[in-house]
């Protein structure tokens, strides 16, 4: 498995592809607000298992921390270390840039997840498209 950062319009159009198949169709999240006002200014991410893109994630700087987004790996893919890869290359990614502490808006299914790779719980259970969040940070 690799990581890269996006640096064309085509590996961009298969990040949102992956994205569409796990929130839009697979939680139903309305796609207006999954591919939205922050996609330009994001830096983009997608994971390669043998040349096939299997996964994706966005980062971008909000609040003097970086945020992490968008992390998503297609069904037949989970379980497997590719969300953790994903996570790895964002975490470099920002301590390159100079973050001292990435935050995110974690699913509550998924708050174990990110338990294990160092973030903490900082807010109160909040519905994001209709799905349970909470927030997390993370120190690098």
């Amino acid at each position: 498995m690799e990581v890269k950062i996006v640096s064309n319009d085509n590996q961009l159009q298969e990040a949102f592809s992956i994205r569409k198949k796990v929130f839009v169709e697979e939680q139903q999240v309305p796609l207006e607000e999954e591919i939205d006002q922050y996609e330009d200014e994001a830096v983009h991410f997608l994971l390669y298992d043998q040349n096939l893109p299997i996964g994706a994630g966005r980062f971008r700087p909000v609040d003097g921390f970086g945020k992490v987004e968008r992390i998503c790996v297609l069904e037949d893919h989970r379980k497997s270390g590719s969300g953790k890869a994903i996570m790895d290359k964002i975490e470099e990614y920002g301590k390159r840039e100079g973050y001292k502490k990435l935050k995110l808006n974690a699913q509550t299914h998924a708050i174990p997840f990110y338990n294990k790779l160092g973030y903490e719980i900082v807010s109160e259970e909040f519905l994001d498209a209709g799905i349970p969040h909470r927030t997390m940070i993370k120190k690098i």
